[in-house]
């Protein structure tokens, strides 16, 4: 099989094993469950994933949790400019230092960002990213990703990697025993897919669960508004919806549309069957039950 095409620019000395081990110790970096830290140290993982994301020269991609750098480095080799918001101030700090060791030629396309990725506003980036690629923190990727889409209407595509079980919500459809709130909230951005499937021994420390690649593709025209009340309202449906999910929408749908009455109404307007179940919803569906209110 040839290599992929984004190692003919190789510039970059991406990170091994030893290497991510190597600079833990010399920044004093005790991953911690805490903010989910678990570092990717196999060079042809994070190949994969820039090359699975599709991403090139003309842009700008943001990577949440860059950690040590080692995606970070991958993601310089390719596209001219990586905007790494980071919570760690320590590793913030010093991966700027690892891409000028490990690629001077690259680091001037680097920005880092000392933030929490769940309240960061666009405000705080010092460009608009069209990617969004980035190694999630897993206790709260879901969280992030839909926060980063809603905050930022100029990505276009989002490659994520995540714990597996998440992935596969996030990708699930309608009907399937998974599909839940995250899959249909995801489906209000865009097409959500599975792009592949990440092993443990690629991270150190080494996780006790199995990663997964999400790629979602911003719908181009959407059609439903997507200002920021709108996709409230819309969020507000499907979180009823779900959070009783043995009972019919009818019931489960009586206190955010004001009464079972009132639910029953909206439900028919909108073609949906009182007595079915959120689960088997796609996202147009909530789109069209909210516009009856």
């Amino acid at each position: 099989m040839p290599e992929p095409e984004i190692r003919a620019r190789g510039s970059a000395a991406l990170l091994g094993p030893a290497d991510v081990r190597a600079l833990a110790q010399r920044f004093d970096i005790r991953p911690t469950k805490q903010r989910g830290q678990n570092f990717v140290h196999d060079a042809n993982t994070v190949r994969r994933i820039v090359t699975a994301a599709g991403v090139g020269p003309a842009d700008t991609v943001l990577e949440v949790g860059p950690g040590l750098g080692s995606l970070t480095l991958a993601l310089l080799d390719v596209v001219d400019a990586v905007v790494a918001v980071e919570i760690d101030p320590v590793l913030a700090q010093n991966l700027p230092r690892t891409v000028a060791d490990r690629a001077p030629g690259l680091v001037e396309r680097l920005s880092v960002v000392t933030a929490d990725a769940l309240r960061i506003t666009a405000a705080e980036l010092p460009q608009m990213p069209t990617a969004l690629v980035a190694n999630l923190p897993y206790n709260v990727a879901v969280p992030v990703l839909l926060h980063l889409l809603a905050e930022l209407p100029t990505i276009t595509v989002a490659m994520v990697m995540v714990q597996a079980e998440v992935a596969d919500r996030l990708a699930a459809e309608p009907g399937s025993r998974v599909y839940g709130v995250p899959s249909v909230k995801a489906g209000f951005f865009g097409s959500v897919r599975r792009a592949g499937a990440v092993g443990t021994h690629v991270f150190w420390p080494v996780p006790r669960v199995e990663s997964g690649l999400v790629r979602i593709d911003r719908f181009p025209r959407p059609a439903w508004p997507t200002d920021t009340a709108y996709r409230r309202r819309v969020f507000a449906a499907i979180d009823a919806a779900f959070a009783q999910r043995r009972k019919t929408l009818r019931a489960a749908l009586a206190s955010w549309a004001g009464s079972p009455a009132e639910a029953e109404r909206r439900l028919l307007a909108a073609g949906i069957a009182p007595t079915a179940r959120g689960e088997t919803l796609d996202t147009a569906a909530f789109v069209r039950l909210v516009d009856q209110a």
